[in-house]
């Protein structure tokens, strides 16, 4: 496969439990809202389309992705946890593809080249690989994983999500060892985003040359 393309799921519809009253999503980075922010890089990264996933406060995350190029898809199911987004998210999927991307909206400090990264990684893989990223020992996301899986992933056969995915098909998974550490990032409590925010609105190219100088 020398170019791969690829249809990103994005998971805005968690609860935002861990971070004290505030939606993670909603928070400001860089003068916009991190779910924004975490968009607009995917989008930039072209894939076939992008699907936003969204639950909890729905409304105001579709608010915050106006005029972005997506798609949105409403689970009722959201307080069930994480892995009826993925189901609800990958059904949602239109566009003939290679592989599917599943996404964290709260993964801000990516950008367009790593999430391009991954997919150039992916299409050195043989067909029906699943790509899990990787720093220093630390799994990281998003996940890659051939579109032929999507009936299982839908089918709720892998319950939950990537993870049983992973499990089930341990033969194909590929690890990807990245030389950042951007990929296991994400922001779930305020020390998160306070760390975030030093990163991102501070310049700080916190890469693995930066954790280890």
């Amino acid at each position: 496969m020398s170019r791969a393309t690829f249809s990103a799921v994005v998971l805005a519809a968690g609860l935002s439990s861990r971070m004290e009253g505030r939606h993670k999503l909603l928070l400001p980075v860089c003068g916009e809202p991190a779910v924004r922010r975490v968009v607009r890089a995917i989008v930039a990264a072209q894939p076939q389309e992008v699907v936003v996933v969204t639950g909890f406060n729905g409304r105001a995350v579709f608010e915050a992705l106006d005029g972005l190029d997506v798609r949105f898809q409403s689970n009722p199911r959201y307080r069930e946890g994480q892995m009826t987004s993925v189901a609800s998210g990958v059904a949602a999927l239109q566009a003939l593809c290679d592989a599917v991307m599943i996404c964290l909206a709260d993964q801000v400090v990516l950008e367009a080249a790593d999430y391009r990264e991954l997919i150039e990684a992916y299409a050195s893989m043989p067909y029906g690989s699943i790509l899990v990223p990787m720093f220093q020992g630390a799994r990281g996301n998003p996940v890659v994983f051939a579109s032929s899986y999507c009936p299982e992933v839908v089918g709720g056969r892998v319950n939950p999500g990537c993870r049983k995915l992973i499990a089930e098909h341990s033969g194909e998974v590929f690890l990807h060892e990245a030389a950042h550490d951007r990929f296991c990032v994400d922001m779930d409590t305020p020390a998160d985003y306070q760390s975030v925010i030093a990163r991102v609105e501070g310049g700080v190219a916190n890469d693995a040359r930066a954790r280890n100088p």
